[in-house]
């Protein structure tokens, strides 16, 4: 195995000190007054012998790891999945590596990643995190941790926040569905008292009540196998023969509903209407095209990393939190226009 370069070793080939090596390799030549002369020739010897930096090293010495921590729902989730990629993407720019790691909503899961994270020393936090982990999360913000939650809200914790307001997106999907005829609109969402999920569902529930119209909620728990709620799903849509449109509060629930539509012969949207929150390629692709409430995916990861990074230079005023709301974009597509016949 070929050896490691050592600052060291370049100090003894280059007949210069270590701390004269250490000193251009952290960028203080000028300010040290170290010649260019001599800087460059330090830097083209480390790049002709291929020295990389002790990582582990430079972070005791500076406090520093350059590493974020992301804790999502569930990382193959597109949504998540997507703006993970993102996030990545922009940190990388920034020069901060992430790591990854999905809760399964589950809050004994959750809190062993954020000791994890912890004992990993990341500069960082980015969450989304389920209900129950509130306590871990308000030590976390007093320990003066810099973090940021994103897609949802925990109760009772004063945090930096990026989310998207779910209310307003699943308020007018409903809308849509009623100015296209459909008065039998039921809602698919989570059993859950995540802050996003309850806000979904509260425009969907303003919006039928506006026009005095009832509400047909089917609740599915986040932990069950697709089969399994493949077959709530049909059950309840065999229920109501009556409902004509449907609102998805998760793209992955709405995918469970086109399966559970497929099985049972109905046409979209001859039988049954559809809108879904969350974009993917699916929602794209699928024939017809699902109409759905687009979160402002670029938006939130480029506002997350902003965020995060403000309160890691600490420019962020001392108590002061971020917390941004972003609008998302209803995006009507086939699968939810009524026929002309």
């Amino acid at each position: 195995m070929k050896k490691r370069i050592l600052i060291h070793d370049i100090a003894k080939h280059l007949d210069v000190s270590i701390a004269t090596v250490s000193l251009v390799l952290n960028g203080k030549a000028k300010k040290m007054r170290i010649s260019d002369t001599l800087a460059e020739r330090v830097l083209q010897y480390t790049v002709q012998v291929g020295y990389k930096p002790n990582q582990l090293a430079k972070s005791l010495r500076t406090g520093k790891t350059h590493v974020i921590g992301l804790m999502v729902e569930d990382i193959a989730n597109p949504f998540f999945a997507t703006v993970a990629r993102l996030i990545e993407k922009k940190a990388l720019a920034r020069g901060y590596h992430i790591i990854y790691c999905s809760t399964n909503n589950d809050p004994v899961k959750t809190c062993d990643l954020l000791t994890m994270f912890q004992e990993r020393h990341v500069d960082g936090y980015i969450l989304a995190l389920p209900e129950g982990v509130g306590a871990e999360v308000s030590a976390l913000v007093r320990s003066g941790k810099p973090l940021v939650l994103f897609d949802r809200l925990l109760p009772n914790v004063t945090a930096n926040a990026v989310v998207v307001d779910g209310a307003t997106g699943m308020y007018q999907a409903t809308q849509h569905l009623l100015a296209q005829g459909f008065t039998t609109i039921a809602l698919v969402t989570l059993h859950s008292q995540q802050m996003q999920m309850l806000a979904r569902r509260q425009g969907y529930v303003q919006a039928l009540r506006e026009q005095k119209l009832p509400e047909l909620v089917q609740t599915i728990e986040f932990t069950q196998e697709p089969e399994l709620v493949i077959s709530q799903l049909q059950s309840f849509f065999q229920a109501y023969p009556t409902c004509n449109a449907v609102v998805f509060a998760t793209n992955y629930l709405g995918v469970y509903g086109l399966e559970a539509l497929r099985r049972l012969g109905r046409h979209i949207p001859e039988h049954m209407a559809v809108v879904s929150f969350d974009d993917s390629d699916l929602s794209r692709l699928y024939s017809p095209p699902i109409t759905v409430v687009a979160q402002p995916v670029e938006a939130m990861a480029e506002n997350i990393i902003v965020t995060l990074l403000t309160a890691l230079g600490g420019s962020q005023k001392s108590g002061g939190m971020t917390q941004l709301q972003l609008t998302p974009q209803l995006l009507i597509r086939q699968s939810s226009i009524r026929s002309a016949t």
